[in-house]
């Protein structure tokens, strides 16, 4: 068969089908697109064509195309019916006949203008990004953010577009604060810079678990031979005083104020010791109130231990020390054993168990969403931590869910209170905006130019946030879509056309409860299709969770997660979290986006001159 005619014969029509495919589906979705704010109802037909496009395997279609120099489709995510349509006129060329082809409709997209809306979008919504980069760089305020302005300062100088308010930590005053210092830092360095105000939302976490006890334990430091090179420090203060624990000091006792209030330079302070025996501490300097003690000794100390306070042996007053800080261990789960998952009324506990060692009953750990309970059944999985222990359901009745672990360290796991809880199997009927999220809002929505939706599920989510912001007279800021559920993943083309009705709006990938969600060997293959989708809607990507996490926290990347914030380029924007060295990070993040930038744009390689393109 010669060349035109495979064109004519099959690969037109292969293409015409996929056309007439697109515009099939965008006339079944009419009421949606109306629906759709007008200056964005050519992003949400794109969609559509692009959603109709990917309901076909057209890789063998793509092989050929290729053969030929032509477009293979696979960069058509922004212009999804343009694209196919150039590809059609293109065999006509090569078949030596007309494409039969109708004019384009005035103002519909083609092949420049669907990138230029995303561009568009990307803007209204996040600001201009600073630099020479194309994505922006978000940054989560630590709570110090509200009290050292000039960390603000640095954050912005450093490279920051967005200033990210987390309302799942602090209160609205420590917020109110942080605007007010970026606000301060704005007129000092000229840079403008965008505030985002992510809610809380409905976070399932582990509850409370029940203290061992009251106890302090203070430990001087030794070399690796054993031999103490550094006395413990321990600030001793009256007890009922106000006082923190002063840089440098080990530890904070509280006892007697009578034992204090006579003390001199050289006085001993001698403990009573939980293993027996008694313990003395020095007293080195008087610290208004308090005294400044040190101890060569390791010490254990028990709530209510008995002290007494020496001068050259002889005792001069006695007392007792405390109230000393609560001792919570976590729990240790192991794969095989059980866990009792239960209502917030009674904190978690341990395992119990008889004199041989057998448990009685099983840990248990209370969580924090009623919902689970109703939703909960057996056979589906459940994992906390990040994803670091999981199990099956293996029983739910009342207020009580049981769970097999099986994922978790062969040495056992440990998990504590305030971790994160994900039923990816669960159908929750619980709303993504939640009484605290609309109380945060009221507080915050004068202040905010876009809020952040936390467990997106549905549509319906999307609309009851845009109703939140209309009853408060803010319809005009822009929205951030978090996708961390596995509902939202499968419900995201439904998600994207309702959040076109009130632009501007985001994408958020979450990637960390989403791994969880969706499986950490889908991860990679769930946040590429999130990409493309967002892309085919032209609206903007926030890639967040862990991106130089190690840096942010210890000061040094990782080489595996320097690769991964260098892919952040295919996002609009990249988020990173708190940590002491997180002005270094920032800066840093800056550099290696505005390096990208010149390799890369979204998916597309940018075919800029090699650094290594001269021979010899």
């Amino acid at each position: 068969m010669s060349l035109p005619l495979h064109i004519t014969e099959h690969l037109i029509p292969a293409l015409t089908v996929l056309r007439d495919h697109a515009l099939a589906v965008e006339h079944g979705y009419r009421a949606e697109i109306e629906q759709v704010h007008p200056m964005h109802q050519d992003s949400a037909r794109n969609l559509l064509h692009y959603l109709a496009l990917r309901q076909s395997d057209i890789r063998e279609l793509q092989a050929e195309l290729g053969l030929l120099g032509l477009s293979r489709l696979g960069r058509a995510e922004a212009h999804t019916l343009p694209s196919i349509e150039a590809v059609v006129r293109a065999l006509h060329a090569l078949a030596g006949s007309k494409a039969p082809l109708p004019g384009g409709r005035p103002g519909a997209l083609d092949l420049k203008t669907g990138g230029m809306h995303l561009d568009a979008h990307s803007t209204a919504l996040l600001g201009h990004p600073s630099g020479k980069r194309r994505s922006r760089i978000m940054v989560t305020m630590p709570g110090e953010a509200a009290t050292r302005s000039g960390l603000v300062r640095e954050l912005l100088a450093a490279g920051m577009d967005v200033m990210r308010i987390n309302c799942a930590h602090d209160d609205p005053d420590a917020w109110l604060a942080m605007i007010r210092n970026l606000r301060a830092a704005e007129e000092a360095t000229g840079r403008r810079c965008k505030i985002y105000v992510d809610l809380a939302g409905p976070k399932l976490r582990t509850g409370a678990l029940r203290p061992v006890g009251r106890r302090a334990e203070l430990t001087p430091r030794r070399d690796i031979w054993g031999s103490v090179v550094a006395p413990a420090r321990i600030r001793l203060v009256p007890r009922g005083s106000v006082a923190q624990q002063p840089e440098g000091a080990d530890a904070l006792i509280p006892v007697d104020p009578e034992l204090l209030a006579g003390a001199r330079v050289g006085d001993a302070l001698e403990l009573e010791d939980s293993r027996g025996g008694r313990r003395r501490l020095v007293l080195a300097a008087r610290q208004g109130d308090a005294w400044l003690g040190e101890t060569h000794r390791h010490v254990y100390l028990r709530d209510g231990a008995s002290c007494q306070l020496l001068r050259d042996g002889e005792a001069l007053a006695a007392g007792q020390v405390g109230p000393l800080p609560e001792v919570v261990l976590p729990l240790v789960l192991r794969p095989g054993d059980r866990l009792l998952l239960t209502g917030e009324e009674a904190p978690g506990a341990p395992p119990r168990l008889d004199g041989r060692g057998d448990t009685i009953a099983p840990a248990s750990i209370p969580c924090t969403l009623d919902a689970v309970f109703e939703a909960a059944a057996p056979g589906q999985e459940i994992w906390f931590d990040d994803g670091k222990i999981g199990g099956t359901i293996v029983a739910s009745a009342g207020r009580t869910i049981t769970v097999e672990i099986t994922h978790a360290a062969p040495q056992g796991s440990k998990l504590r209170a305030e971790k994160g809880i994900n039923l990816p199997d669960t159908r929750l009927a619980t709303p993504a905006l939640t009484a605290k999220d609309r109380e945060d809002l009221a507080a915050l929505a004068q202040h905010a130019d876009v809020v952040g939706l936390s467990f997106v599920r549905e549509a319906d989510d999307v609309l009851a946030l845009h109703d939140s912001l209309r009853s408060l007279g803010a319809s005009g800021l822009g929205t951030v879509l978090k996708i961390e559920t596995r509902q939202a993943f499968e419900n995201l083309p439904a998600i994207l056309l309702a959040s076109l009705r009130h632009p501007p709006v985001g994408l958020m990938v979450a990637r960390g409860d989403l791994a969880v969600e969706v499986g950490f060997e889908r991860l990679a293959e769930v946040q590429e299709e999130i990409l493309w989708l967002a892309e085919a809607a032209h609206v903007p990507v926030i890639w967040a969770t862990q991106v130089l996490e190690n840096m942010a926290r210890k000061g040094v990347p990782s080489r595996a997660e320097v690769s991964d914030a260098a892919m952040g380029v295919r996002a609009e924007c990249v988020m990173l979290n708190k940590g002491p060295y997180i002005v270094e990070t920032t800066r840093f993040l800056s550099g290696i986006l505005e390096r990208m930038s010149a390799h890369r744009a979204k998916s597309r390689p940018m075919l800029r001159k090699l650094a290594v393109s001269e021979l010899g």
